[in-house]
């Protein structure tokens, strides 16, 4: 007979909230490779995608469950890579109305890219660690 597996010790928080916030960081994955597949950039993709709309949108609807708990923690996490990378698309967009703001223009959205996918990498990863992520 099989052992039963132990389950990770979620420390006072339900189930369906950390399976939530594994859903949102999901929606958010999903806007970076639609970002890197696409015509679209992987901040452009990120913010004005769907996937990541949806996300940002249950963040804010959650919000008040998870104040208290290391959940909330990755709950800010994920709202400020939303927020942090449209002020960089803001940015961005400053850059690209000026001719000698165009090559910085796409170093920024390169970087600002690579950053959105590592935020959000490193966020699933302290989920599934079942550890609050810094911010």
């Amino acid at each position: 007979m099989q052992e039963p597996v132990p389950q990770p010790d979620l420390q006072g928080v339900r189930p369906s909230l950390v399976q939530l916030t594994h859903f949102i960081y999901g929606l958010h994955a999903i806007a970076v490779l639609v970002g890197v597949t696409s015509a679209a950039t992987v901040a452009g993709g990120f913010v004005f995608g769907l996937p990541s709309l949806c996300a940002v949108f249950l963040n804010y609807l959650k919000r008040s469950e998870v104040n208290g708990t290391w959940l909330e923690s990755h709950f800010r996490w994920q709202i400020r890579t939303f927020w942090f990378t449209f002020l960089g698309l803001v940015f961005y967009g400053l850059l690209v109305i000026t001719i000698i703001g165009i090559p910085l223009a796409w170093i920024l959205i390169a970087v600002l890219g690579l950053w959105v996918a590592y935020r959000v990498i490193r966020g699933w990863i302290a989920l599934f660690g079942v550890k609050p992520i810094d911010n």
